[in-house]
């Protein structure tokens, strides 16, 4: 990656640290190397500092009722990104997105495309827990998207792939449902986006999965998989 993309992630992780300071958050590590020879954007090292810095993140109200930060887990490598919407009560308590029933779900869907869930990265736009897992509010949705934008500056991803109508609008910044958005590609930058039905939703709707295959087979298309 170039100097001047790794700069960008610099940025956008001061940025946030900056905001956290001016709430009188001093427990963080504010400061930031700006060597560029210093960061791996595509590595653990960089996704760590970026985790790190959010770990106490008070920038919503939903850290009041929060076990723990949900930040994303994977490969940092990855080609591919899920992006979710929120953590739910199991989640929460483990700290990794998607572990319920709609995750062993998403696992299923990912092993079905030839990889292996090791081989992805998975995330949320919100990094906290609505209380009783309700839907996300624009505000919560606004205060997470700095640590998003980090996120996928430090992933550098190949595809991003979006689980439902709350992570394709938010990532997307579109009013479109989701039943108008899936099944073909969006630009986020030079990253392809393709929204598609939650785990969640297809587990109430099992007919739906036959389009969600449709646009698993589009990203493996891209990603030369099979």
């Amino acid at each position: 990656m170039s100097g001047e993309a790794v700069a960008t992630v610099v940025r956008a992780v001061q940025q946030y640290m900056h905001y956290m300071q001016q709430l009188g958050v001093t427990e963080l590590p504010l400061q930031v190397s700006t060597d560029a020879s210093a960061w791996s954007p595509r590595s653990q090292v960089a996704l760590q500092q970026l985790e790190d810095s959010v770990r106490n993140c008070t920038r919503c109200a939903l850290h009041r009722g929060r076990t723990q930060v949900v930040f994303g887990t994977g490969d940092p490598s990855a080609d591919l990104v899920f992006v979710g919407e929120a953590p739910g009560e199991a989640e929460d308590r483990q700290g990794e997105p998607f572990v319920g029933p709609s995750g062993q779900l998403l696992t299923r869907i990912i092993e079905a495309m030839g990889l292996r869930r090791e081989q992805v990265y998975i995330l949320n736009i919100v990094k906290c827990r609505p209380p009783k897992n309700r839907d996300p509010h624009p505000d919560e949705l606004a205060a997470c998207r700095p640590i998003l934008q980090a996120q996928l500056e430090c992933l550098q991803p190949r595809v991003v792939c979006t689980l439902g109508k709350f992570a394709s609008q938010a990532l997307l910044q579109s009013d479109e449902s989701i039943s108008r958005l899936r099944g073909r590609f969006h630009a986020l930058g030079e990253i392809p986006v393709m929204p598609t039905y939650h785990p969640a939703y297809l587990l109430r709707n099992p007919h739906e999965k036959r389009l969600v295959w449709q646009d698993m087979q589009a990203i493996q298309k891209v990603l030369n998989l099979r």
